[in-house]
């Protein structure tokens, strides 16, 4: 009989920040943009905040399909409506606890205590995907917070490009404080960071900690 699937093989990293990911049976995606194909397989749209880098609705429109569900921070319905119109949605705030397609979430605060980029009144979040006894984090741009630091999960997708978000040095230290069995950096390479800043990350990683470079 054959073992479950390993968790880094559950997800992939699309382009930048967006991630897909199949976990309880459904395709969830967070933040869809930069997209080569429309496979149209969402049953779940996670999105983090509006910024063109995370909110696309052209993207939007490759992933999505009839009864796709959206999960998306309330502050940003409005500006959101062109993608997900008179579609089924939940709106999140910062703390939230859900629950859509069998898939349970919690919505973290993600923004940044000292820059403009992400202010926290924005009510930006990231999202905790949990099925079949897996935590996956996701956590949209931030920076590292008390509320990142107390997340538990199996894997962490975090940012790593610095300038919006934490740095390669900033997101490690935020690594080696949650523990996560395994994680995989995000936003770098491409719209800000250099590709090289992974292995400037892995580096600084503690040990029994493992890097995965998911594309």
């Amino acid at each position: 009989m054959a073992g479950p699937t390993p968790i880094q093989e559950l997800i992939r990293v699309n382009a930048h920040s967006s991630v897909r990911v199949e976990l309880g049976g459904k395709v969830l995606y967070v933040d869809p943009f930069s997209l080569r194909e429309a496979p149209h397989d969402a049953d779940l749209i996670f999105l983090t905040h509006d910024h063109f880098d995370h909110y696309s609705p052209e993207d939007i429109a490759r992933v999505d399909k009839p009864g796709t569900v959206f999960i998306l921070p309330a502050s940003m319905v409005k500006t959101a409506a062109p993608a997900v119109g008179g579609r089924r949605f939940v709106a999140v705030k910062p703390g939230d606890r859900g629950e859509a397609g069998g898939i349970a979430f919690e919505a973290v605060p993600a923004y940044n205590p000292g820059k403009r980029f992400h202010p926290r009144a924005k009510g930006w979040v990231g999202y905790v995907l949990e099925a079949e006894g897996l935590r996956i984090y996701v956590a949209g741009d931030t920076d590292a917070t008390p509320e990142a630091a107390a997340v538990r999960c199996d894997a962490a997708l975090l940012p790593i490009g610095g300038t919006y978000t934490m740095d390669p040095a900033e997101a490690a230290a935020l690594v080696n404080e949650m523990r996560p069995g395994l994680v995989i950096p995000i936003h770098y390479g491409s719209v800000v960071g250099a590709p090289e800043d992974f292995n400037r990350f892995a580096s600084a990683v503690a040990e029994g900690i493992r890097v995965v470079r998911v594309i």
